[in-house]
Protein backbone atom coordinates (compact mmCIF):
# COMPACT_ATOMS: atom_id res chain seq x y z
CA UNK A 1 0.00 0.00 0.00
CA UNK A 2 1.33 3.61 -0.85
CA UNK A 3 1.62 5.82 2.13
CA UNK A 4 1.74 9.76 1.73
CA UNK A 5 2.89 11.84 4.36
CA UNK A 6 1.53 15.54 2.74
CA UNK A 7 3.13 18.71 4.59
CA UNK A 8 2.43 22.48 4.22
CA UNK A 9 5.55 24.51 4.22
CA UNK A 10 5.53 27.78 5.85
CA UNK A 11 4.70 27.39 9.87
CA UNK A 12 4.89 23.90 9.52
CA UNK A 13 8.64 22.98 8.36
CA UNK A 14 9.91 26.13 8.20
CA UNK A 15 9.66 29.11 10.96
CA UNK A 16 8.20 31.89 8.64
CA UNK A 17 4.58 32.90 9.04
CA UNK A 18 5.66 36.12 11.44
CA UNK A 19 7.86 37.13 8.80
CA UNK A 20 4.54 36.57 6.56
CA UNK A 21 2.97 38.63 9.33
CA UNK A 22 5.32 41.75 9.05
CA UNK A 23 6.37 41.72 5.27
CA UNK A 24 2.27 41.28 4.35
CA UNK A 25 1.39 44.08 7.46
CA UNK A 26 3.85 46.20 5.91
CA UNK A 27 2.51 46.07 2.40
CA UNK A 28 -0.78 46.82 3.78
CA UNK A 29 0.27 49.95 5.40
CA UNK A 30 2.58 51.03 1.94
CA UNK A 31 -0.87 51.04 -0.06
CA UNK A 32 -2.88 52.88 2.50
CA UNK A 33 -4.62 50.09 4.31
CA UNK A 34 -4.81 49.97 8.27
CA UNK A 35 -4.78 46.17 8.65
CA UNK A 36 -4.38 44.68 12.10
CA UNK A 37 -1.27 42.06 12.72
CA UNK A 38 -3.72 39.93 14.57
CA UNK A 39 -6.00 39.96 11.01
CA UNK A 40 -2.98 39.43 9.14
CA UNK A 41 -1.62 36.51 11.18
CA UNK A 42 -5.13 34.59 11.12
CA UNK A 43 -5.01 35.02 6.99
CA UNK A 44 -1.22 33.40 6.82
CA UNK A 45 -1.98 29.85 4.64
CA UNK A 46 -4.29 31.32 2.04
CA UNK A 47 -2.96 32.56 -1.36
CA UNK A 48 -1.70 35.81 -2.45
CA UNK A 49 -4.96 37.12 -3.69
CA UNK A 50 -7.41 35.01 -0.99
CA UNK A 51 -5.52 36.47 1.79
CA UNK A 52 -6.23 40.04 0.42
CA UNK A 53 -9.44 39.20 -0.62
CA UNK A 54 -9.89 37.98 3.24
CA UNK A 55 -8.49 41.26 4.56
CA UNK A 56 -9.55 43.93 2.64
CA UNK A 57 -13.22 42.40 1.44
CA UNK A 58 -15.07 41.84 -2.26
CA UNK A 59 -15.60 45.19 -2.54
CA UNK A 60 -11.94 46.36 -2.33
CA UNK A 61 -10.45 48.17 -5.50
CA UNK A 62 -8.97 44.79 -6.80
CA UNK A 63 -6.92 46.89 -9.18
CA UNK A 64 -4.59 47.12 -6.50
CA UNK A 65 -4.29 43.41 -5.70
CA UNK A 66 -1.12 43.05 -7.62
CA UNK A 67 0.61 45.85 -6.24
CA UNK A 68 -0.11 44.62 -2.73
CA UNK A 69 1.04 40.87 -3.94
CA UNK A 70 4.37 42.47 -5.45
CA UNK A 71 5.42 44.82 -2.51
CA UNK A 72 5.00 41.60 0.16
CA UNK A 73 7.19 39.69 -2.07
CA UNK A 74 9.87 42.02 -3.01
CA UNK A 75 9.27 42.73 1.37
CA UNK A 76 9.52 38.95 1.89
CA UNK A 77 12.21 38.44 -0.43
CA UNK A 78 14.74 40.28 1.85
CA UNK A 79 14.70 37.11 3.96
CA UNK A 80 15.03 34.42 1.52
CA UNK A 81 18.96 33.58 2.36
CA UNK A 82 18.06 33.07 5.74
CA UNK A 83 14.52 31.20 6.46
CA UNK A 84 14.92 29.09 9.76
CA UNK A 85 14.06 25.76 9.74
CA UNK A 86 11.57 24.57 12.13
CA UNK A 87 13.57 22.33 14.60
CA UNK A 88 12.60 18.39 13.94
CA UNK A 89 11.53 19.40 10.31
CA UNK A 90 14.45 17.62 8.80
CA UNK A 91 14.38 14.81 10.40
CA UNK A 92 10.66 14.01 10.54
CA UNK A 93 11.14 13.75 6.64
CA UNK A 94 13.78 11.50 6.40
CA UNK A 95 12.24 9.50 9.38
CA UNK A 96 8.72 9.12 7.81
CA UNK A 97 10.82 8.23 4.06
CA UNK A 98 12.80 5.65 5.95
CA UNK A 99 9.55 4.09 7.33
CA UNK A 100 8.15 4.09 3.17
CA UNK A 101 6.24 7.05 3.34
CA UNK A 102 6.53 9.43 -0.01
CA UNK A 103 6.76 12.95 0.90
CA UNK A 104 4.99 15.80 -0.80
CA UNK A 105 4.83 19.22 0.07
CA UNK A 106 1.81 21.43 -0.64
CA UNK A 107 2.14 25.01 0.07
CA UNK A 108 0.98 28.27 -1.84
CA UNK A 109 4.54 29.43 -1.91
CA UNK A 110 5.80 29.28 -5.61
CA UNK A 111 8.65 30.11 -7.71
CA UNK A 112 11.97 31.74 -6.03
CA UNK A 113 10.22 31.60 -2.82
CA UNK A 114 9.31 27.99 -3.08
CA UNK A 115 13.58 26.98 -3.46
CA UNK A 116 14.17 29.56 -0.88
CA UNK A 117 11.84 27.05 0.95
CA UNK A 118 13.08 24.00 0.21
CA UNK A 119 17.05 25.23 0.95
CA UNK A 120 15.52 25.72 4.43
CA UNK A 121 14.17 22.71 4.66
CA UNK A 122 17.33 21.05 3.32
CA UNK A 123 15.82 17.19 2.74
CA UNK A 124 15.54 17.50 -1.13
CA UNK A 125 16.28 13.76 -1.35
CA UNK A 126 13.69 12.54 0.34
CA UNK A 127 11.04 14.98 -1.07
CA UNK A 128 8.79 13.13 -3.83
CA UNK A 129 7.38 16.14 -5.23
CA UNK A 130 5.94 19.22 -4.81
CA UNK A 131 1.91 20.55 -5.59
CA UNK A 132 2.80 24.34 -5.23
CA UNK A 133 0.98 27.46 -5.98
CA UNK A 134 1.83 27.55 -9.88
CA UNK A 135 0.12 23.98 -9.94
CA UNK A 136 -3.57 24.20 -8.73
CA UNK A 137 -6.33 26.79 -10.31
CA UNK A 138 -8.00 27.04 -6.10
CA UNK A 139 -5.69 27.00 -3.22
CA UNK A 140 -6.41 26.33 0.20
CA UNK A 141 -9.16 25.85 1.90
CA UNK A 142 -9.91 24.41 -1.14
CA UNK A 143 -8.81 20.61 -1.44
CA UNK A 144 -6.93 21.42 -4.53
CA UNK A 145 -3.61 21.44 -3.34
CA UNK A 146 -3.91 18.23 -1.49
CA UNK A 147 -5.70 16.29 -4.59
CA UNK A 148 -2.36 17.59 -6.18
CA UNK A 149 -0.47 16.38 -3.71
CA UNK A 150 -2.09 12.87 -3.58
CA UNK A 151 -1.40 12.81 -7.25
CA UNK A 152 2.07 13.38 -7.17
CA UNK A 153 2.73 10.44 -4.32
CA UNK A 154 0.14 8.34 -6.58
CA UNK A 155 -1.96 8.01 -3.36
CA UNK A 156 -5.65 7.48 -2.30
CA UNK A 157 -6.96 9.45 0.36
CA UNK A 158 -6.79 6.74 2.79
CA UNK A 159 -3.36 6.36 2.26
CA UNK A 160 -2.33 9.74 3.54
CA UNK A 161 -1.84 12.19 6.64
CA UNK A 162 -1.55 15.86 5.86
CA UNK A 163 0.24 17.55 8.49
CA UNK A 164 -0.17 21.63 8.23
CA UNK A 165 -0.69 24.63 10.50
CA UNK A 166 -3.71 26.55 9.84
CA UNK A 167 -6.93 26.54 9.59
CA UNK A 168 -6.89 26.64 6.03
CA UNK A 169 -4.68 23.68 5.92
CA UNK A 170 -7.26 21.80 8.53
CA UNK A 171 -10.35 22.34 5.91
CA UNK A 172 -8.34 21.75 3.13
CA UNK A 173 -7.68 18.20 4.06
CA UNK A 174 -11.04 17.90 5.55
CA UNK A 175 -12.33 18.48 2.11
CA UNK A 176 -10.06 16.32 0.56
CA UNK A 177 -10.83 13.51 2.87
CA UNK A 178 -7.52 12.88 4.40
CA UNK A 179 -6.43 12.92 7.83
CA UNK A 180 -5.04 16.32 9.64
CA UNK A 181 -2.07 16.60 11.71
CA UNK A 182 -1.79 20.61 13.33
CA UNK A 183 0.99 21.69 14.55
CA UNK A 184 0.86 24.77 16.90
CA UNK A 185 4.26 26.21 15.53
CA UNK A 186 2.43 28.59 13.05
CA UNK A 187 0.86 30.14 15.70
CA UNK A 188 -2.62 28.81 15.91
CA UNK A 189 -4.51 28.24 18.98
CA UNK A 190 -5.14 24.56 19.19
CA UNK A 191 -8.47 24.59 20.17
CA UNK A 192 -9.05 26.42 16.38
CA UNK A 193 -7.19 23.75 14.76
CA UNK A 194 -8.85 21.24 16.20
CA UNK A 195 -12.72 23.15 15.56
CA UNK A 196 -11.01 22.97 11.71
CA UNK A 197 -10.58 19.34 11.30
CA UNK A 198 -7.07 18.34 13.12
CA UNK A 199 -7.05 14.65 14.66
CA UNK A 200 -3.49 15.74 16.63
CA UNK A 201 -1.89 18.35 17.56
CA UNK A 202 1.64 19.03 18.29
CA UNK A 203 3.65 21.66 19.49
CA UNK A 204 6.23 21.42 16.49
CA UNK A 205 7.69 19.07 14.04
CA UNK A 206 10.44 17.64 16.88
CA UNK A 207 7.52 16.67 19.31
CA UNK A 208 6.03 15.18 16.53
CA UNK A 209 8.86 12.95 15.72
CA UNK A 210 9.07 12.63 19.43
CA UNK A 211 5.81 10.97 19.08
CA UNK A 212 5.73 9.59 15.79
CA UNK A 213 5.15 5.98 17.00
CA UNK A 214 1.50 6.74 18.89
CA UNK A 215 0.38 9.02 16.14
CA UNK A 216 -1.75 8.58 13.30
CA UNK A 217 1.56 7.75 11.47
CA UNK A 218 1.93 4.53 13.27
CA UNK A 219 -1.36 3.61 13.52
CA UNK A 220 -1.82 3.35 9.33
CA UNK A 221 1.55 1.58 9.22
CA UNK A 222 0.17 -1.40 11.34
CA UNK A 223 -3.04 -1.23 9.29
CA UNK A 224 -5.52 0.73 12.31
Amino acid sequence: MARAALFDVDGTLVDTNHLHVVTWWEAFRQAGHDVAMHDVHRAIGLGSDDLVEHLLGKDRDPDGDERLSAAHTALYGTYFERLPPLDGSRDLLRELAGRGWRIVLATSAGGPELKALRRAIDAGDVIAGVASADDVSEGKPAPDPVHRALELAEAEPSEAVFVGDTVWDMKAARSADVRAVALLAGGIARADLEEAGAQAVYGDPAELLTHLDTSVFAQMERGA
